[in-house]
């Protein structure tokens, strides 16, 4: 049964950096929460899209041909087949959708991988 979810309490759940947190499901799609800060991998999703929201801080994403500044309350939309490099100066909070088979580095293997993401 669905249920009214609020983000902050979720946020409040845990604290650990580049490890996403499933908070719903709709439509094969996942809706998730992250915690952020330094510097992720390049990588890239050969066959999903992926959307980034800045809720708190500030995010930057490195492409190859430009970089990418995201606010609170902004999003952007990785295309798929799209190299590209997630990092925050500061603790940021990211509420992110994708497909649910969305890889978390997509092809690269990393010390940061998480191969299933916690639901909460």
């Amino acid at each position: 049964m669905n249920e009214v979810i609020n983000i902050e309490e979720k946020l409040n759940l845990f604290s650990d950096l580049w490890s996403p947190k499933r908070i719903e499901k709709l439509n094969g799609q996942q809706v998730i929460l992250a915690k952020v800060k330094g510097e992720f991998v390049f990588h890239k999703h050969t066959d999903q899209d992926e959307l980034f929201m800045v809720i708190k801080g500030q995010l930057t994403i490195k492409l190859k041909d430009k970089t990418l500044v995201i606010n609170p309350g902004e999003f952007y939309t990785v295309e798929r087949g799209v190299e590209h490099k997630p990092s925050a100066e500061v603790e940021t909070h990211l509420l992110l959708f994708e497909p649910m088979d969305t890889k978390h580095t997509g092809d690269v293997i990393a010390k940061m991988t998480v191969d299933q993401y916690e639901e909460i």
